[in-house]
């Protein structure tokens, strides 16, 4: 297998711990989407991914864009430990979390958006960050809202990671990046540092992939 991937993509980030929770091999093929104006907006790699994102997942003759898809895919084709769980309302609600933050948190503040908010639309850095800012707000409030004050497991959905999981951490790690006040979020916070201890989550991490700046 051959993950492409960018250091500070926190949809490739979601792969990485996929791949390490399953004990997974994949050959790290960096994809810089800032040299030269964004490697992944070149046609070598556009004839890849002609949706010109990271992740890209190949396993043989096999190519899988999306992050949550390469995920479902890995779950599909290595089923164990399992990232899902075996009941089917369980499995909705895990689903549910992570859909949230990838798509609804997420693409507000990824890195297209923030670029066309600074170069397009002429927003300062801090009006900026006060965007992105704004809207990790909302979706941590929602998401600490759902799990509840009593949520009591290790992680979003028992007593081991999830697909939940593996979208939460990113998504934190992108709050930390922009100063975001994580302080209404005890039960996030937990989960996070609960996660980010453990080996597979620690070694998916930005700062420590080879191209990391």
């Amino acid at each position: 297998m051959r993950l492409f991937s960018y250091w500070r993509s926190s949809a490739a980030y979601r792969v990485r711990i996929a791949l390490n929770l399953k004990s997974l091999t994949a050959d790290y093929v960096p994809v810089h989407l800032l040299r030269g104006g964004g490697e992944h907006l070149r046609p070598d790699y556009r004839a890849i991914n002609p949706q010109g994102l990271v992740p890209v997942l190949e396993d043989g003759p096999t190519v899988i864009g999306q992050s949550l898809a390469i995920i479902e895919y890995l779950e599909e084709v290595h089923p164990q430990p399992p990232l899902l769980p075996s009941d089917p309302a369980e499995r909705a609600r895990v689903r549910g979390f992570a859909h949230y933050i990838a798509s609804e948190i997420h693409p507000l503040n990824n890195l297209r958006v923030l670029r066309y908010l600074k170069r397009e639309l002429n927003l300062s850095d801090e009006r900026r960050d006060e965007w992105y800012r704004h809207w990790i707000a909302q979706g941590l409030a929602a998401l600490e809202a759902g799990l509840g004050p009593d949520h009591a497991d290790d992680f979003c959905f028992g007593g081991q990671p999830t697909l939940a999981d593996i979208c939460l951490v990113p998504q934190m790690a992108n709050a930390r990046r922009y100063d975001c006040d994580l302080g209404p979020y005890p039960t996030l916070r937990r989960i996070d540092e609960t996660c980010r201890a453990l080996p597979a989550f620690a070694d998916a991490a930005p700062e420590r992939q080879p191209d990391a700046e």
